[in-house]
């Protein structure tokens, strides 16, 4: 039984920009778990949002990897990562419990998303995001990726030019379902201000408008609001989803940031029982990260697993997409390998 990981800077096919800040560089750290012939995989994907970095999740696996022994004991894994770090670090608790998970459908010969037990239909289309940029380059790729068959376009917003982005890209993709995520950077005032605008623009919903702390703020958008609201920013752990379900319609649940799949399907399902919606999306990720999503995504009322496909040197592959439509793996595992 041995624990490895190594570190990768991944790129993006374009700069990467929402309202707090753009990126193109992401560095993701791979889990490799052997263990009875069998080697699970896994992937940190930090955000600094969260408090963490690649520093932070390289200092981070030593101390938490000692506690991958026995891949099918989750409850005691789980435990033993929280008794060691009991905040922070999820994209670290993230990456081990996928590894133990892979490591136990593999030994069971089946894909993940069997192995515990989740619904086979079909996953929902997901949406594929347009970031922040200059006016003409958001133009430009919301006519290609339209062009490329998405159907559903996750807007970024969060600037001084949210109008005139939204009722440009309306005119390049009208056919397509808009989603806009404005990251936390609205005020109150803004926020219901915008409302009129993004009803106009035939948005579907809206995703975290106000700072992640303002629960108050929230609920009383939330009251005037004809579309509903997603909480991103303000999920931290399942424990904060019943204050959010007084503020938000539904959650988006990232494996990253809650600390692994059973995480999130523990938030899923405490979300459901709160009578809210669910959405499955993700970082910046590889096809490693996004399959691990992919096997969860049959929970879902909305998806948002495009990470992968932003990136211009994704090294794994076998996921198989059709413009936003992904088709769950039939393999044993996470049912994606490292490219050649």
């Amino acid at each position: 039984m041995t624990v490895s990981w190594n570190t990768r800077v991944l790129h993006t096919k374009s700069p990467f920009g929402i309202a707090r800040w753009t990126h193109s560089e992401y560095p993701r750290t791979f889990v490799h778990f052997e263990h009875g012939g069998v080697t699970g995989r896994g992937e940190a994907a930090p955000n600094a949002f969260y408090g963490e970095n690649r520093a932070t999740v390289e200092a981070a696996l030593p101390p938490l990897s000692a506690h991958l022994h026995d891949p099918w004991d989750w409850e005691a894994l789980e435990a033993a990562l929280s008794r060691t770090f009991p905040h922070g670090h999820p994209s670290v608790k993230c990456a081990l419990e996928m590894a133990a998970l892979e490591a136990c459908a593999l030994e069971a010969g089946l894909p993940v998303w069997k192995l515990l037990g989740l619904s086979s239909k079909a996953v929902p289309e997901s949406s594929y995001t347009i970031s922040i940029a200059e006016l003409p380059e958001m133009e430009r790729q919301a006519r290609e990726a339209t062009a490329q068959g998405y159907r559903i376009l996750k807007v970024k917003l969060g600037t001084d030019r949210d109008v005139p982005i939204l009722e440009t890209l309306r005119a390049a993709a009208p056919q397509a379902t808009l989603r806009v995520d404005a990251n936390a950077a609205w005020t109150r005032s803004q926020a219901k201000r915008m409302l009129a605008v993004l009803e106009a623009c035939g948005v579907e919903l809206l995703e975290q408008p106000l700072p992640a702390a303002d629960l108050e703020g929230h609920a009383e958008l939330r009251r005037v609001s004809p579309l509903p609201l997603v909480a991103d920013e303000s999920l931290h752990d399942r424990s904060t989803v019943p204050a959010l379900a007084r503020a938000f319609d539904a959650v988006n649940l990232k494996i990253a940031k809650l600390g692994g799949p059973l995480q999130a399907l523990h938030t899923a399902r405490t979300a459901r029982a709160l009578g809210m919606n669910v959405m499955i999306g993700c970082m910046i990720e590889s096809s490693l990260g996004i399959s691990a999503s992919v096997h969860l995504a049959g929970l879902a009322d909305w998806v948002d697993l495009d990470g992968a496909l932003l990136l211009a040197d994704d090294p794994y592959e076998g996921l198989e997409w059709q413009g936003g439509q992904v088709t769950r793996p039939t393999q044993a595992g996470w049912g994606v390998r490292e490219r050649a």
